[in-house]
């Protein structure tokens, strides 16, 4: 793997990082309710759980990348950028929020690129 993809794969799995962190203990927080535009404090309590579930998703994710950088897979790290660049699109279409689509699915689709390059 050359510098710039293990950059960009870091950077992706650095992404979903900090979207565990965000999901499974900051939902309810200021900082965890504008980041998913939550309309009340009630509604991050009452969904609290499943927000953690999904952080566990992102952190699998992340755990898969950093994973293929350890052993220098790309066929890892093409699988594990798809599942993100999938998620990503399933997310920006399902809450109507194309700015899901930037955060996760060009990163990870600018890494699938750089492996096949």
């Amino acid at each position: 793997m050359n510098t710039f993809q293990l950059i960009i794969i870091l950077f992706v799995a650095i992404i979903h990082i900090y979207i565990l962190i965000l999901e499974m203990f900051l939902w309810t927080s200021k900082q965890g309710k504008r980041a998913f535009g939550l309309k009340s404090k009630e509604f991050a309590e009452e969904t609290k759980v499943l927000a953690a579930n999904q952080g566990l998703y992102n952190g699998f994710l992340a755990a898969g990348l950093i994973w293929s950088l350890i052993i220098k897979e790309f066929d890892i790290a093409t699988f594990f950028l798809s599942c993100v660049v999938i998620a990503g699109i399933y997310g920006a279409y399902s809450t109507k929020k194309i700015k899901i689509l930037y955060i996760q699915s060009v990163p990870a689709l600018i890494g699938i690129i750089s492996i096949f390059i």
